[in-house]
């Protein structure tokens, strides 16, 4: 049973690839090509998107995603709302496939209705094998959380070479409206050889590494959950793109979308739309019977 659900991040309606793509001739020969923003430094933009993402509370969005699963592109689009502290979530993607965490409630599972059979709602750990299967993320995930964890790094490493090649990069625009760009080029990254100490999982790891686990989990043809024996060797990359590109709303200052590449080429990409930040969100938004959920 595979749910997309997951995304660290929502949408937007442009197409990143395109920025990508024509970045370096717009930055570089047309620095003015997109509307003139405040002049703004790799600091104060790395520290404003920082301290928004962090001062959420609440959040609605439409997310657009599309992520490198074995050699294809799984693409989803989903609705969400989080309220953070403590973390409430509420999904519902391209499917129809809905979910439900509610911290400290059921047992610690999501309550998920499948959108098919056996048509009853089902109650899984969000960071079991089912939930996890086929995505780069879990539900607890959602939202930006991951940004802050690419630009401040992983407190396991001490190497915070990665999260200093992030750059200010120039402007874009993005449904007419100018935004910043936040890039990163890593050209060392690599896959290195790691060997496992005592009680370590490849969540452990990507933690140590600040990598994410679904790529450690793939290379090395690894189960989730799945315990590492100590002296067990894998392969892990050594930071969490070859490059990433980060739009930034100037007047809020959240990610308007973002994509990183690795070895392999494009490894995920996500879009916002649709944002809505700290507008109150009523507490029977986040229950099993509100009007139009399905659980």
């Amino acid at each position: 049973m595979s749910f997309r659900i997951a995304t660290r991040a929502c949408a937007g309606r442009f197409s990143f690839l395109g920025v990508a793509a024509g970045l370096a001739l717009q930055v570089t020969a047309h620095p003015a090509a997109a509307p003139a923003l405040p002049s703004i430094t790799t600091p104060q933009l790395m520290s404003q998107l920082t301290v928004a993402i962090q001062n959420l509370k609440t959040l609605r969005c439409a997310a657009d995603a599309s992520e490198r699963i074995g050699t294809k592109y799984v693409k989803d689009h989903s609705v969400m709302k989080l309220a953070f502290n403590p973390l409430r979530v509420y999904l519902k993607n391209g499917k129809g496939v809905e979910v439900l965490y509610l911290t400290g409630q059921n047992n610690g599972d999501a309550w998920v209705n499948p959108n098919a059979f056996p048509y009853v709602t089902l109650s899984l750990a969000p960071e079991g094998s089912l939930m996890r299967k086929g995505q780069h993320h879990t539900v607890l995930q959602a939202g930006f959380g991951t940004i802050t964890d690419l630009l401040e790094g992983s407190a396991n490493r001490p190497d915070k070479s990665f999260n200093r090649s992030f750059r200010y990069a120039g402007d874009t625009t993005v449904q007419g409206r100018p935004h910043y760009i936040l890039r990163s080029d890593y050209p060392q990254f690599r896959y290195v050889v790691y060997k496992a100490s005592k009680n370590e999982t490849p969540a452990t790891v990507a933690a140590r590494f600040g990598c994410g686990e679904y790529r450690i989990l793939e290379r090395n043809k690894l189960d989730v959950g799945e315990k590492l024996a100590e002296g067990q060797v894998v392969q892990v990359p050594n930071a969490y793109g070859r490059r990433t590109l980060v739009v930034v709303d100037p007047k809020t200052f959240l990610p308007t979308a973002v994509a990183v590449y690795d070895d392999r080429g494009l490894y995920e990409k996500y879009e916002f739309s649709n944002v809505v930040a700290n507008q109150p969100i009523p507490p029977a938004e986040f229950t099993k019977t509100y009007q139009g959920y399905h659980f």
